[in-house]
C-alpha cells in the first residue's frame, strides 16, 4: 500500500469509525429517552437507509452511466446479518447499559472475526496478537466503572448482535462495488423489516423526535456510514478491521465531551492512548512483515 492509498483508507476508516459511534448514540438517545420501541427504531432506520443508498446509488448511475464501473448486488447472507445486528442491537440496548454493551458488542465482532480469519488460514505473529490484547485491554478501562452484570437476555442479544456485525463486515471485504452492495443489502432487509412490522405493530410508540433520530441513524450514519466503511475494508485485513473497531467507543467518549460539554478525564485520555497504541500494534506489524516477505 502505498502513501496515497495508506492516507485514503485511513481517512475512510476514520469517517466510518465515527459514524459508527454517531450510531450507538443516536440508539442511547432514541431508546434510553423511550422516544421510540426498539422494533420502530430498527424499521425506520433500515428503511430510510435502503431509500437514501437507493437514491445516492440512482443519481450516481444516472450521472456516471448504469453500464460502468463493477456491477455487484450483495448478498442474502450479508442482508440477514445487517437485520439481525440491527434489531438485536437496538433490543439489546433496553436491558444492557452502555458501558457493558460496549464490551460485549465488540468483544464478539473482534472474537468471531479474528477466529472466522484464523479459521480460513491467516496466521497472527506476536506484535499482531499483543496489538490486539493492548487494544481491548484499553476498551475494558475506559468502560471499567460503567460494567454491571447484564441480564442474560441482554447478554445474548449483544452477542449475536456483535456476531452479526462482524460476519457483515467480512461479507464486504471483496466488495468491488461498495455503493450497490451496500444499497442492496439495505433493500434484501425490507421483507425482514415487514415481517417485524407484522408481528410487533400491536406495540408501537414512536415520537417525532424519535424518528428523526432513527432516519438520521439510518440514512447518515448506517446507510453512507456503512459504504465508506466497505469502501476501507478493501484495504484491511481482518485482524485490523475487528481491532479498529475497538476504538468506536473511544471515539464515542470522545463526542460527548466536543458535543455534550463531558469533561475530559484521566481514564479517557488514559484509554484513548492504550487502544490506539494496539491498534497501532496490529496496523504497523502487519505492514511490516508483509514487507518483510516480499524482500
Amino acid at each position: 500500500m502505498n502513501n496515497k492509498s495508506f492516507l485514503k483508507t485511513s481517512l475512510l476508516t476514520g469517517l466510518a469509525l465515527i459514524a459508527f459511534a454517531a450510531n450507538s448514540v443516536l440508539c442511547r438517545l432514541a431508546l434510553g429517552n423511550e422516544a421510540i420501541d426498539a422494533s420502530s427504531f430498527t424499521e425506520i432506520r433500515l428503511l430510510s437507509g435502503a431509500i437514501a443508498l437507493f437514491i445516492i446509488l440512482s443519481i450516481k448511475g444516472s450521472i456516471k452511466g448504469s453500464n460502468k464501473g463493477a456491477s455487484s448486488k450483495g448478498s442474502w447472507t450479508a442482508s440477514f446479518t445487517l437485520f439481525l445486528y440491527a434489531i438485536t442491537f437496538s433490543y439489546a440496548y433496553l436491558s444492557v447499559d452502555t458501558g457493558t454493551g460496549a464490551l460485549i458488542l465488540f468483544g464478539s465482532v473482534q472474537i468471531t472475526m479474528i477466529m472466522l480469519s484464523l479459521i480460513s488460514g491467516t496466521r497472527l505473529h506476536l506484535i499482531e496478537w499483543s496489538g490486539v490484547f493492548l487494544a481491548f485491554t484499553g476498551l475494558i478501562y475506559l468502560i471499567l466503572p460503567n460494567i454491571t452484570t447484564p441480564s442474560i437476555n441482554g447478554f445474548i442479544l449483544m452477542t449475536v448482535s456483535g456476531i452479526s456485525w462482524g460476519i457483515y463486515t467480512l461479507k464486504g471485504r471483496g466488495s468491488k462495488n461498495p455503493l450497490m452492495d451496500t444499497t442492496y443489502n439495505f433493500l434484501r432487509t425490507i421483507p425482514f423489516v415487514t415481517l417485524l412490522a407484522l408481528f410487533t405493530m400491536q406495540n408501537m410508540s414512536y415520537s417525532f423526535e424519535g424518528i428523526v433520530l432513527a432516519i438520521i441513524s439510518g440514512a447518515i450514519t448506517s446507510g453512507v456510514g456503512y459504504t465508506i466503511w466497505y469502501v476501507a475494508l478493501g484495504d484491511l485485513t481482518s485482524t485490523q478491521a475487528a481491532v479498529i473497531q475497538l476504538s468506536v467507543p473511544v471515539i464515542a467518549a470522545i463526542g460527548g465531551v466536543i458535543f455534550v460539554s463531558e469533561l475530559i478525564t484521566i481514564r479517557l485520555v488514559i484509554s484513548a492512548i492504550i487502544v490506539l497504541s494496539g491498534i497501532l500494534m496490529v496496523v504497523l506489524g502487519k505492514y511490516y512483515f508483509t514487507q518483510k516477505s516480499a524482500k
